[in-house]
C-alpha cells in the first residue's frame, strides 16, 4: 500500500501551507453547475484552518493553455467556496497566477484566513512542469498539500514540480481516501472481487483489462468495446462501434482469462437501432444477431439480469464506464440496472470517475456507493497499475 505522509502527520500553525485542490468545476454563464468537487475539497480545508495554518489554495480550471481567459477565471469558485465555508476567501486575482496581488494577500494573512490564487492553467509552465513556476508556487509556502486525485495522472508545476522546492510536501484528506480505496481495491480486495467496464473503447482500457484479469474473479465487459470482443469470437456486430485493430487483442484477453480462472463476461443480448438517436425505433436482438444496419447501443434484459447475478456475492466491485449510451433514455436501463445492482448489495464499491461516476450521481445511486472517485484519467490508471506522479511526489510516511 502507498504509504504516503497526509495533513494528519504534520503541524501547520502559523505556516503558510499551499494546497493544491481540484476545483476544475463546469461552469454555465459564470455559474457552478456541479459543486461536488468543492464539497469534497472542504474537509482538508477546514482541518487546516482549525489547525492554524495559512490557507492558500491553488487549482486549475478547464483548459486556457497558458494564457489569462475571463471565462476560465476562478473568481466564481471563491465566491460560492466561501458559502460553503462559512469564512471569507480571498481571491488572488493575477494573471501570472503568483503575482504582486497573491504575493501582498499571503504577507498580510493571519491564522486560519484563506486565500485563492488565479487559475494554474494561466502560466504556460504549468502543464510542461517548468521550473520557474514551480519556484514561484513554492516561494509563498512553507508546507504543500495534494489533495487533487484528477490531476495526479499529470506532473504539472502545481502538483509534482513545486515538491522539489519545498521540504514537506503531504497529501490531504481526498487523495488519502482515494488512495487507500483505490489502491487497496485493486492490490489487496476482499474477494470475491469483480471488476466491471464500460464505454466505447477497447483501446483506452487494454492496459486496465490486462492488470484486472491479474487480480479480479470476474471481469463483466459492456459498452461500446463489447462489440470488439463479440466480433473476436466471428459475432456479427452490424454498425455497432468496432475497433478492428483490437481484435486479436480481445481474443488474447480472453485467452488469458480462461488460462487464470477468471470469469470474463460478455453481453448476451443487445438493444439496438438503425441510427444514433432516441426518437428512431430500437429492439432487443440475441448475441450475434445484429443485422447489417443495426448497432448496439445498450446491453440487453438477459444480460442486465446475468451482470446484476454476477456481482450479487462479489465483497468488492469496481466500475468504470457505462454499459450503453446513457445520456440517451432508451438506452440507459445497463447503466441503470448496474448502478441498482451495486446499491443493494453488501460489499467495496468503487466507481470510477468520469462518466460512470455521472451517470451514478444523476440516476440517485451516489449515496449507496462506498466510494466515487473524482478522478476518471487518474482512476483508470490506478486500476491499470500505473505509479501516479502527483502520488508518488508527496513524502513518504
Amino acid at each position: 500500500m502507498l504509504n504516503k505522509k497526509s495533513i494528519d502527520d504534520i503541524n501547520v500553525k502559523g505556516k503558510r501551507v499551499l494546497v493544491r485542490c481540484d476545483f476544475n468545476v463546469p461552469l454555465q454563464e459564470g455559474k457552478i453547475t456541479d459543486e461536488n468537487r468543492l464539497v469534497e475539497a472542504l474537509p482538508t480545508i477546514k482541518k487546516l484552518i482549525n489547525d492554524g495554518g495559512k490557507v492558500i489554495l491553488c487549482s486549475h480550471l478547464g483548459k486556457p493553455k497558458g494564457e489569462p481567459k475571463p471565462e476560465l477565471s476562478l473568481a466564481p469558485v471563491a465566491i460560492r467556496l466561501a458559502e460553503l465555508l462559512g469564512q471569507e476567501i480571498k481571491f488572488a486575482k493575477d494573471d501570472n497566477v503568483v503575482g504582486e496581488n497573491a504575493k501582498a494577500a499571503v504577507a498580510a494573512m493571519k491564522e486560519g484566513e484563506v486565500v485563492l490564487l488565479e487559475n494554474t492553467r494561466y502560466r504556460v509552465e504549468e502543464t510542461k512542469n517548468v521550473d520557474s513556476f514551480s519556484e514561484d508556487l513554492a516561494s509563498i509556502c512553507d508546507v504543500f498539500v495534494n489533495d487533487a486525485f484528477g490531476t495526479a495522472h499529470r506532473a504539472h508545476c502545481s502538483n509534482v514540480g513545486i515538491t522539489k522546492y519545498v521540504d514537506t510536501a503531504v497529501v490531504g484528506y481526498l487523495m488519502q481516501k482515494e488512495i487507500e480505496f483505490l489502491g487497496n481495491a485493486v492490490n489487496n480486495p476482499e474477494r470475491p472481487f469483480v471488476a466491471i467496464l464500460g464505454g466505447s473503447k477497447v483501446s483506452s482500457k487494454i492496459s486496465v483489462i490486462d492488470n484486472l484479469l491479474d487480480k479480479v474473479d470476474t471481469l463483466i465487459i459492456g459498452g461500446g468495446m463489447a462489440y470488439t470482443f463479440m466480433k473476436s469470437l466471428g459475432e456479427e456486430v452490424g454498425k455497432s462501434l468496432l475497433e478492428p485493430d483490437y481484435l486479436d487483442y480481445a481474443r488474447q484477453m480472453m485467452e488469458k482469462a480462461e488460462k487464470k480462472g477468471v470469469k470474463l463476461l460478455i453481453p448476451i443480448d443487445t438493444v439496438v437501432s438503425q441510427e444514433f438517436n432516441n426518437d428512431a425505433p430500437y429492439k432487443t436482438v440475441n448475441r450475434g444477431e445484429i443485422e447489417p444496419d443495426w448497432e448496439g447501443l445498450d446491453i440487453g434484459e438477459k444480460t442486465r439480469e446475468l451482470y446484476a447475478n454476477a456481482v450479487k456475492d462479489a465483497k468488492t466491485v469496481v466500475w468504470n464506464g457505462p454499459m450503453g449510451v446513457f445520456e440517451l433514455s432508451n438506452y440507459a436501463a445497463g447503466t441503470i440496472a448496474v448502478a441498482k445492482a451495486l446499491a443493494e448489495i453488501e460489499a467495496t464499491t468503487i466507481i470510477g470517475g468520469g462518466d460512470s461516476a455521472a451517470a451514478v450521481n444523476i440516476l440517485g445511486f451516489g449515496d449507496k456507493m462506498t466510494h466515487i472517485s473524482t478522478g476518471g484519467g487518474a482512476s483508470l490508471e490506478f486500476l491499470e497499475g500505473k505509479e501516479l506522479p502527483g502520488v508518488a511526489a508527496a513524502n513518504d510516511k
